[in-house]
């Protein structure tokens, strides 16, 4: 298996704003283990086929950079973003015993059962921000009106933070997460005042406790002296916030654009609602932006990956949306099967690193298309799909606006 491949740089370029890169199926045919530049200039190694890129997920000793790994760097010298500076790491274990305590205290408030128990409360939330959409007139920006102030709304309830601080929210995540919008003291700047602000929200929940994540999580030290330190809770909130509201603002605008891009998807779902469940699970398959860089993983000793040895130091982008595409594990990668079943996506990851709110991403791409479907059944694109437009250097993936009228 080669390595060789004309130079590649993340992110790699589409056609479209919902297509997936022409390279992707050349890659994983001739070169699925391939060397990228990033925009820093540093390189790092692109898995594009599904078995590879689960096998180095399912791999227990490798988890993303650390402030001590000399990784390669996504950002150019000077830019901004969180996840590309390692020097503005949140103190949480990634590996080891550490890390599998506080997913095992933090996995507990995430399971489909309390999942389930929240689904009415965001249901008459969905259809509140629908019936204001529909007030303030058409077309609407699906994304500003739906997409974003839901699964604030949501991760602010179960956080205890106060919902109406949101926009601060989104512009502290969104300088967590853009390698390219905010220069390094921007970004330093708001992870300063987001540290600041979620120590006071701690501090807050320890003196007056609620019925919260933070405040159980607070009092589970207590009772079982099992815990998390104060600088663990801080971190813990602020990953929760970014991930529980970021990723799901942009995967509802996605999804409402690649159901409505055809319509012939839109009226097979008013005909038969049964099939939200498996609809929304063929749309996380099928996004091509998931991420434009992947999963990214440090490998801290040589791993052998089908015959292919990638040295320790090397930094590893997985391709969850090139991988969800692979021709060897789903049929008919390209077509978006609204019936597909089994769907063994990538789509939240693999192993003891995958996302811990999934339920919770689940079940709010569920609730927002349930209720789209049965409020605004004749909900379309208020422009073509190639003029909607992604959101750049987001680590995350999504559109700038999702244009609609009804």
């Amino acid at each position: 298996m080669s390595q060789h491949t004309p130079r590649l740089r993340l992110p790699i370029p589409t056609d479209g704003p919902l297509d997936p890169p022409a390279d992707w199926k050349r890659l994983r045919e001739q070169c699925p283990v391939a060397t990228v530049e990033l925009p820093s200039g540093d390189t790092g190694t692109l898995l594009t086929r599904y078995d590879h890129v689960k096998a180095l997920l399912l791999e227990p000793r490798f988890s993303r950079p650390t402030a001590e790994d000399d990784s390669a760097r996504i950002a150019p010298e000077g830019a901004g973003g969180v996840s590309t500076n390692s020097d503005m790491s949140l103190p949480i274990q990634l590996t080891g015993e550490g890390h599998l305590r506080w997913r095992r205290l933090l996995g507990k408030y995430f399971t489909a059962k309390r999942m389930t128990a929240l689904r009415p409360g965001m249901t008459n939330m969905a259809e509140a921000l629908v019936d204001a959409m529909v007030k303030s007139g058409r077309p609407a920006d699906l994304r500003a009106a739906l997409g974003f102030p839901l699964p604030v709304y949501v991760i602010c309830g179960l956080l205890g933070a106060p919902a109406d601080d949101r926009d601060r929210f989104s512009y502290w995540s969104d300088a967590f997460l853009n390698v390219n919008r905010y220069s390094r003291e921007e970004t330093k700047a708001a992870y300063t005042e987001f540290v600041t602000y979620m120590s006071h929200l701690v501090a807050v929940k320890r003196a007056r406790p609620a019925e919260d994540i933070i405040s159980m999580l607070i009092d589970e030290s207590r009772t079982e002296g099992e815990g998390l330190t104060d600088l663990e809770l801080v971190a813990t909130a602020i990953g929760l916030l970014v991930a529980g509201h970021e990723t799901t603002a942009n995967m509802i605008g996605k999804m409402t654009a690649m159901l409505l891009a055809d319509r012939t998807r839109w009226e097979r779902l008013l005909a038969d609602p049964t099939l939200v469940r498996t609809a929304v699970e063929e749309v996380l398959r099928s996004d091509a932006n998931l991420g434009g860089y992947g999963l990214r993983r440090y490998l801290t000793e040589d791993f052998d990956l089908d015959g292919t040895v990638l040295p320790g130091g090397t930094t590893v982008f997985c391709g969850l949306s090139a991988a969800n595409r692979d021709e060897q594990v789903f049929p008919d990668p390209d077509e978006m099967d609204l019936t597909r079943a089994p769907n063994p996506h990538l789509a939240f990851g693999a192993g003891a690193h995958s996302c811990l709110g999934q339920s919770l991403a689940r079940t709010e791409l569920q609730v927002t298309l349930e209720v789209l479907l049965r409020k605004l059944p004749s909900l379309e694109l208020a422009v073509p799909v190639a003029e909607l437009q992604q959101v750049e250097g987001l680590t995350v993936g999504g559109l700038r606006e999702v244009p609609v009228r009804w």
